[in-house]
């Protein structure tokens, strides 16, 4: 697995953020292993888990979550967890139709209707029991380009970017683009957007920070299908690969991501002025977080909008969608012993090392109070 150091985002800040109050569907992970416990390691956790289980959906959790299964599985050495990284929309479909234990996904279940279906009411008819949305994993998104002979980092509206993802600037040089990077020798390049063409919680919450900020131009509804222009590449490996291979090109992806294939990313001005990228800049964006789930359901709600001085505005939480009780209990106690140990403590401080922000304290204990309440 390859390992990438990226800037945290400060835990205090994201804490003040998240004052959170906090599925079952026949498990397809229903292989037995033996429990095994393996003592004196505080990532451990309380317990292991005795089926096999089975999980899919975010890519932008996937660097974490592998991690965090190589972790429980050196302290469980008979456990089991497989996790595919097929992007959340797939992740939402599998767990809704009982393939999958629990779903990774960069957005929260939608309770309102789409396609005369609420997925929160599909999940739930699946589970048999409310289902809840656990965050378990935050980081920023980064527009991601590449430009060889432009060194200096270029500045980016989100006016300008609705258009450019819109088709509607299609060159470097653009006058808007132009107007925004003084100082900058811009090259007249066409620009080469790339987009995600699988189902994306990542492109989900990138059309919300447009739909947000940039009303007048992005007027689509966010969703995690792109309806922008541009051309489709498979999962966040494909747009990366896409930018990285195409001079003039462009893309929206996590900054671990990003950062891994050494990628430019441009610095976003939502109104006051240009914000680079950084931890730091990420989790004052998250300080205006509010919660809308209730009880063991915690779901948040990002404000992409801010025009917060020095606040870097696109940044996403990836949940772990579960059964607040499975039909399997054994599959229910497997699943609880995993997410306690994603949790922990010291397999969160472990994601900084991946490029994700750990949990703080605070949200830690909300997340394992939620998990403890699994069936």
């Amino acid at each position: 697995m390859k390992i990438t150091s990226i800037a945290r985002i400060s835990s205090v800040a994201l804490a003040s953020a998240l004052a959170l109050s906090a599925c079952g569907s026949e498990t397809s992970g229903s292989d037995n292993s033996s429990s095994s416990k393996s003592g004196g390691d505080s990532a451990a956790s309380a317990e292991c888990g005795t089926k096999a289980l089975k999980a899919e959906g975010s890519t932008a959790q996937d660097n974490a979550i592998q991690d965090a299964i190589e972790k429980y599985q050196d302290n469980c050495e008979d456990a089991t967890v497989t996790y595919n990284g097929t992007g959340s929309g797939n992740g939402i479909k599998q767990f809704i139709a009982g393939q999958v234990d629990f779903a990774g996904s960069d957005s929260a279940l939608k309770t309102k209707p789409k396609d005369g279906k609420i997925e929160t009411d599909e999940a739930k008819k699946a589970c048999g029991s409310d289902a809840w949305n656990l965050p378990m994993v935050t980081g920023p998104i980064a527009v991601s380009y590449n430009l060889k002979d432009v060194k200096d980092p270029i500045t980016l509206t989100p006016a300008v970017l609705a258009d450019i993802f819109n088709g509607k600037i299609t060159k470097w040089n653009d006058p808007a683009i132009a107007k925004i990077n003084s100082g900058v020798t811009l090259p007249a390049k066409d620009i080469k957007v790339f987009f995600r063409s699988d189902e994306s919680g990542t492109t989900e919450n990138f059309t919300k920070y447009l739909n947000a900020s940039a009303k007048d131009k992005w007027t689509a509804e966010p969703g995690k299908k792109w309806t922008g222009k541009g051309e489709g590449a498979a999962k966040t490996a494909g747009v990366t690969s896409a930018v990285k291979s195409t001079d003039g090109a462009i893309t929206y992806a996590e900054w671990s991501a990003a950062q891994d294939s050494d990628l430019q990313v441009a610095k976003i001005d939502n109104g006051a002025g240009a914000v680079e990228l950084t931890g730091e800049s990420a989790a004052k964006a998250v300080e205006a977080a509010k919660i809308e789930g209730k009880g063991n359901d915690l779901r948040l709600k990002l404000d992409y909008a801010t025009k917060e001085k020095g606040a870097y505005p696109i940044v996403l939480v990836t949940y772990e969608i579960v059964c607040s009780k499975y039909k399997d209990a054994e599959a229910g106690k497997s699943v609880k012993a995993f997410l306690n140990h994603f949790a922990s403590e010291d397999v969160q401080k472990g994601l900084e090392e991946q490029g994700y922000a750990p949990l703080p304290t605070s949200v830690q204990e909300k997340v394992k109070t939620a998990t403890n309440a699994i069936k």
